[in-house]
């Protein structure tokens, strides 16, 4: 007997399949946020809260703040990932999330 598992990745806010589809967190009142969204989404999300992000204090990071699905909190950052993407002749947005595809192909190059 076989056996296929699938793994089917959905944009919570507009419940749209998408293999592009990245884990976001954020906090709000003490209470501490998870949502899985496209590119497209986060960048709604981010300019929604760019106001207030830019008003506000920093006070820190906390663990998991950086994780991605499947992903460790350590490796490079978007930026680095957006200039080795470039050098390699791989198309990549100026904002927003980098694609998982992006992601994958620098950790196979490295």
């Amino acid at each position: 007997m076989a056996q296929k598992i699938v793994t089917v990745y959905t944009d919570d806010l507009t419940g749209s399949e998408s293999e592009e589809v990245q884990t976001h967190t954020f906090a709000l009142d003490g209470v501490n946020y998870e949502i899985d969204l496209v590119a497209d989404n986060y960048d709604k999300l981010f300019e929604a809260l760019a106001p207030f992000i830019e008003k506000g204090r920093k006070v820190g990071r906390t663990r998991g703040v950086a994780r991605s699905r499947g992903g460790a909190t350590d490796g490079p950052t978007a930026e680095e990932l957006r200039a080795w993407a470039r050098k390699n002749d791989l198309e990549v947005n100026d904002r927003g999330r980098v694609p998982a595809s992006i992601r994958e192909a620098y950790r196979a190059a490295h």
